[in-house]
């Protein structure tokens, strides 16, 4: 009977590791199968992410185009219809947004677009708000802070 006692893997599952350079006895002493001489067969050893033994790498053969600019903002966007969802009267802020759902965990900076309408009054503290969403939120009774 199987029981939690005498549980063993089945036969030839579990290979042993393999122990090199243990000396001529284990039958992997000497060379501890690196072979004889060269860079492979020092310490140490280890070629650069991308080398093509000497060849040009492709991230060099292609050609570069464009500016990558490591200061670009990059802002998570809501559009207007989805803040309808909110009761009237509520601050709606970073926290807020996460809450339900509407911006993730490491979305840092928020603009609201004017894309749907606004029925009802809300306070809105964001990065950024466009003219046209903010005419919107006004229009509705809604404030704008920041």
């Amino acid at each position: 009977m199987l029981s939690l006692s005498n549980l063993s893997p089945n036969p030839a599952s579990r290979k042993e590791k393999k122990r090199v350079g243990r000396g001529q006895g284990s039958g992997r002493g000497g060379t501890a199968t690196r072979g004889h001489k060269g860079s492979k067969a020092r310490s140490g050893y280890g070629v650069k992410l991308g080398f093509e033994g000497g060849q040009m790498p492709l991230q060099r053969r292609l050609p570069k185009r464009g500016f990558n600019n490591i200061f670009k903002k990059e802002y998570t966007i809501i559009d207007l219809h989805e803040l309808d969802r909110f009761e009237a009267g509520t601050r709606i802020d970073r926290a807020i947004l996460f809450q339900a759902g509407l911006v993730g965990k490491s979305d840092l900076l928020v603009k609201v677009l004017a894309n749907g309408e606004i029925t009802k009054s809300l306070t809105v503290v964001v990065d950024k708000v466009s003219a046209a969403a903010r005419q919107k939120i006004e229009a509705a009774g809604g404030t704008v802070e920041g």
